[in-house]
Formats: structure tokens, sequence, C-alpha cells
């Protein structure tokens, strides 16, 4: 589980559907010792937690892996160090890394990788989640307007999630600073007006400015307050949103900057539902990568 653009429709739809019945209450458990281990390389909270509470749900021994206290600090590879846990019995590594295509390396290594988000690349795990959240919304991807507003060019999130969405029949649409595009997103997706967008899309997906990848860029750089006025969903703009349209954010979330603070829980946003659907999401792909590999649960 590298990137979603490599599954077929009827992967990501088996998946969808463990995920729905681990949301409905049905219990599997790995038959054998099986051990995982979550590197973390850049903060997380959502992926990580709810990575170590689909682990714990499918019987999996999560073994702790703490960066801050690892070799890595010694200068050890990300491959040495894969490969160590290799050597000591772990099955199925976690990982989130700065790098994108960080598992590239890892070809001559015969572990199991799920990737928790690398760099600006691919968010899988994220895509399921969000796929999950609409198909429950809506039961359907075919002919769904769905926007994505903020910081494409460093989110790895939109990235992922426009191209899996246009496999699945959905029209893709970009709004936010166009310094913020690039190139290739101008050229497979369709720019439209923050203001335009809202009043034409079954789902407003909102991205998290990532004001550490902006540090070394002047262009880059927005007020957080210039930023909510001209491209935040704020009060005014969610009234204009269509009657059944619902509001996404993969978090966290700058209250006040990409939503209007009172908009964070209101009857249309489904972002703690996200959250939620997380962990079964989480569950389908563990299963699923285990099961490509073996393993069974009863």
């Amino acid at each position: 589980m590298l990137k979603t653009s490599d599954l077929s429709i009827e992967k990501i739809n088996n998946l969808l559907q463990d995920a729905d019945d681990f949301s409905k209450g049905k219990v599997l458990k790995a038959k054998d010792e099986v051990y995982v281990a979550n590197l973390f390389f850049e903060d997380s909270t959502r992926t990580k937690t709810s990575f170590d509470v689909a682990e714990r749900k499918l019987g999996l021994k999560v073994v702790p892996f703490d960066i801050s206290v690892s070799s890595v600090n010694k200068g050890e590879s990300l491959y040495d160090t894969v490969k160590t846990l290799k050597s000591l019995g772990i099955d199925l590594c976690v990982i989130r890394h700065k790098k994108e295509k960080f598992y590239d390396e890892f070809k001559g290594i015969d572990i199991a990788v799920i990737n928790g988000g690398d760099g600006t690349g691919n968010h899988p795990s994220q895509n399921i989640l969000d796929l999950m959240t609409i198909q429950q919304e809506f039961g359907k991807f075919e002919g769904l307007k769905i926007g994505i507003v903020g910081d494409v060019k460093h989110s790895r999130v939109a990235n992922s999630n426009a191209e899996v969405l246009r496999k699945l029949g959905a029209k893709v649409y970009f709004s936010g600073p166009e310094q913020w595009f690039d190139e290739g997103t101008i050229i497979n997706g369709t720019y439209v007006s923050i203001d335009d967008l809202v009043k034409e899309v079954d789902v407003l997906m909102l991205l998290r400015i990532q004001h550490e990848r902006h540090e070394n860029d002047e262009k880059m750089k927005l007020s957080a307050e210039k930023y909510h006025r001209q491209f935040g969903l704020t009060k005014e703009r969610e009234k204009t949103m269509k009657k059944n349209a619902i509001i996404m954010h993969p978090a966290p979330i700058n209250r006040g900057v990409e939503i209007a603070d009172e908009l964070v829980e209101c009857k249309r946003s489904r972002i703690f539902k996200q959250m939620e659907n997380g962990v079964f999401a989480r569950m389908a792909i563990l299963k699923t990568a285990l099961e490509e590999r073996g393993f069974e649960f009863m």
C-alpha cells in the first residue's frame, strides 16, 4: 500500500467494503502472531494513533519505535533501519517520511510496507478514509463534483485524492492561491474561484496550509487573515453551498484560516467522521496487506 494510483477499482472497492464491515462491528483477529512497527519521521496525531488502534483491534503485536531515541540519530539510513527491523522479526512497517517515494529503497527487503505519507507525494490511507466518508454520504462517486481548496502544491492528500476520485468517475475542481499550484495540477484539473466553487460542489475538501513547507519560499507565504478572507470557508461562503453538500478536511485544522471556527463542527462538517473512519480504513489496509503476504485472520 504505497499509493492509491497503483490500485484497481476492484481493489479500492474491496478495501471500502472491508472498512464498512469494520465500521459496522465486524471483528477479525490475526490467526498467528504478527509484529508491526510504526515509523513516523514527521509529526502525526490522527494517522499514527489510528494505525495504533487499528493494529490492536486486529490483534497485531505493536512494537514501539521512537524515532527520537533510535539509531537514525546516529546516521543510520532508512534502508538499514527497515532491514534491521525485518531481521529482528518485524512483519510490517507503517512509515511516514519527508522524502517522496522513500519506499523505493526497500525493494530488496522482504517486508510489508504501508505508506503513512511520503513528502508531498501520496497518503493512501487518507485517500481510503476520504473515499469511505464520501461513499457513506452519497453512495457513489460517479458524477459527483469534488472541490479541493488550498495548498495543493504541497499536499499529498490533494494529489493522491484527485487521482483516485477521477478514476472512480468524480469531477475534481481546484481553488486557492495560484502560487500554491504547479503546472501539473492546472493541466489535469479545473481551477475555479472559491466563490464559484462553493456553490457548485457536492464535497468541499479543504486543505491545511503547510507552513513548514513554505519557510524557504517568500512567494508562498500568506497571512492567516488574508488567506481566510480570500480563500477560506467563511460563514458567508458556507451559506451559498448546495443543500446536501458536505465539508471535509484531513486535519490538523487551522481554525479561522482554512475554515471559520464555527463551521468545524457544523451540520455539513464530516471532519470528525473522517477521523473515526480512519481506524476502519486502516484496519482494511492492514488486513489486505498482510493477507497478500500469507497471513490469515479469523
